[in-house]
């Protein structure tokens, strides 16, 4: 479900860029009370619209490595199928795209925590049935790129 998004809302998660930012800041600097930044953040998280969290630099820490997987599918059910990827350990997102692939797979790999490409592809890409094929991007250097920890 699509929710309107009005100014207020807006300028409320542009606030929130910084997850820890206290509602009384934010009402402050938009000239509202505590009570609606409170009231609409909420209202934002329970529609789906608004998730808080930490993100990572992932070239900070040692041994992270993120890939970005494009894959062809057998089946034009790639709802369902982005839904199976998204379940498979170390998976940060999978979206359904145009262009020659079916679907964009963003993952995260760690050998320390038992996670390498290799380890991904034998254990956990091999669960998924009905795919034609892999084109895996490693990514070597990033700017403004924040993840979630997900391992």
């Amino acid at each position: 479900m699509k929710v309107k998004m009005d100014e207020t809302n807006k300028a409320i998660i542009r606030q929130l860029c910084d997850g820890r930012k206290p509602f009384s800041a934010i009402a402050e600097e938009l000239s509202i009370t505590e009570n609606t930044v409170r009231s609409r953040v909420n209202k934002l998280i329970d529609e789906g619209v608004l998730q808080i969290s930490g993100l990572i630099n992932p070239e900070a820490i040692p041994g992270l490595q993120v890939v970005m997987m494009g894959v062809k599918l057998k089946t034009l059910d790639l709802e369902r199928k982005a839904k199976e990827f998204s379940e498979l350990r170390g998976v940060i997102s999978a979206a359904v795209v145009t262009g020659r692939y079916d679907l964009i797979v963003q993952l995260v790999l760690s050998e320390e925590e038992g996670l390498s490409l290799l380890d991904f592809f034998k254990f956990e890409l091999d669960k998924i049935s009905e795919i034609s094929e892999v084109e895996t991007f490693v990514v070597y250097q990033s700017h403004n790129f924040r993840i979630p920890y997900i391992l």
